[in-house]
């Protein structure tokens, strides 16, 4: 059987990898299972068919091994757009990722339709700097065509020595014309949490869940609590616009810094013995002030656990626009010294049972962003809804929504909303009364 790492990711890291080994596993099959058997092997023999078909009479004389990769990756893909076969590699790089630091240019991407899709630049990376948005469209790599090459292999081509330049070609929404975009690459040293002091307010950025972000999140509200003074402090920010998520395990811990009980997610699988749920423990390190999490277009998977959990235990008011709506979780199983799998193992459900697959995260407060006029129609996201292949959702489909943040806090529409609500401005009703809602499993 395959052996599942420990490792659960619920969001889309570039330069992802993994690998698997399968073993052999005995089978016990009569009847229909014999039957069901017999046409697998019958499937089988047909890939080896035109496997060697490809081997003999290819008009160049092919890679065995690239096309073994190149079907184990296509099997993958076809099942939906987060699972793959990571090289050895790629493996490496994500490992390193999850870590919090490694080489590129600090973009997190999906495929849609053929091309690797932005969802959302990563803050100070040579990315962000040069002006690439979340929802670009990279058409290019160096004039090299990205159609026809699988996400990984676009990213291998986007990395590279340090301080050397590559040139992405883009498609915008709503600019006719492709935008060629230098980019220096770097180092990209991810500090997933960022905090400051707003007068009587503590705001806390999250830029994605890896393996520092509950430990950077503990020091952001201490350092704040104790510099603002618990009389002073009227409350928190926590802003996951264009979060595209990371750990499940930092999700979880994100959302239990703010809960003193009650289940946090679940997450279940094929079988109804693979369910499982994870419950906060006693201990909210904001001793119960009030909260606003920002949520947009770009806010995905990890990002949503956290918004979920919080909005259902109405311990935190969300605000902004619809989230992206990837409600699944993702396992990486090794494959020895051939890489991994990332595999779509599980869909995860808020506390009150509910799922967010292709649906997304309805804020208690919709906040539209004001835009400049030259991005006006320009930065909205599909969501997981608008992805080809993806899991269909329980009811009716929609997620995604805009998701553009402006780089100046005071042209800020709902980060400055979100300073007025806890100020004091319509309080009642931004803040719903904490209660033991029946919806909520505790």
């Amino acid at each position: 059987m395959i052996r599942k790492a420990s490792l659960l990711l619920v969001g889309a890291l570039m330069g992802a990898a993994a690998v698997t080994t399968l073993s052999q596993m005995p089978f016990n099959v009569s009847g229909a299972a014999n039957a069901a058997a017999t046409d697998t092997y019958r499937q089988l023999n047909l890939f080896g068919d035109v496997f060697e078909r490809v081997r003999s009479d290819y008009v160049e004389v092919p890679d065995d091994a690239q096309l073994i990769e190149s079907a184990i990756n296509g099997m993958l893909t076809s099942l939906d757009p987060h699972s793959s076969y990571m090289s050895p590699k790629s493996f490496r790089d994500m490992q390193v990722q999850t870590r919090g630091e490694f080489g590129g240019l600090g973009i997190e991407v999906t495929m849609e339709d053929g091309l690797v899709k932005v969802v959302s630049p990563i803050d100070e990376t040579p990315a962000a700097k040069a002006g690439v948005l979340a929802g670009d469209l990279i058409t290019y790599i160096d004039g090299e065509q990205v159609q026809g090459l699988t996400l990984n292999e676009a990213v291998e081509k986007m990395r590279g020595p340090v301080k050397t330049d590559i040139v992405v070609t883009i498609r915008r929404s709503g600019v006719n014309e492709p935008i060629d975009i230098t980019i220096t690459r770097d180092i990209i040293r991810i500090r997933s949490v960022r905090w400051r002091e707003e007068d009587d307010i503590g705001y806390v950025r999250v830029t994605q869940f890896n393996e520092q972000t509950f430990d950077g999140l503990k020091k952001g509200i201490e350092e704040m609590s104790e510099s603002i003074g618990d009389d002073k402090l009227k409350g928190f920010v926590i802003d996951l616009r264009n979060n595209p998520g990371g750990l499940l395990d930092q999700a979880i811990a994100v959302s239990d810094a703010f809960l003193d009980r009650g289940e946090i997610v679940s997450t279940r699988g094929r079988e109804a013995d693979e369910t499982q749920r994870f419950n906060a423990r006693a201990g909210d390190l904001t001793n119960g002030k009030p909260v606003i999490v920002l949520v947009n277009g770009g806010s995905a998977s990890a990002s949503e656990i956290v918004a979920g959990a919080l909005q259902d235990h109405r311990r935190a008011t969300i605000l902004g626009t619809r989230s992206f709506g990837k409600g699944s979780v993702q396992t990486i199983i090794p494959l020895g010294a051939n890489g991994a799998i990332r595999l779509t193992t599980a869909r995860y459900y808020t506390p009150s049972g509910t799922s967010i697959q292709a649906k997304g995260i309805n804020p208690d407060i919709e906040a539209l962003q004001e835009l400049p006029e030259d991005l006006v129609g320009r930065v909205d996201t599909k969501g997981e809804a608008g992805l080809r292949g993806h899991l269909e959702a329980d009811g009716e489909e929609e997620s995604g929504s805009q998701a553009y943040v402006p780089s100046d806090p005071d042209e800020d529409t709902q980060l400055n909303l979100a300073f007025d609500l806890l100020r004091g401005v319509q309080v009642n009703s931004a803040f719903p009364p904490v209660s033991d809602s029946a919806a909520v499993k505790n």
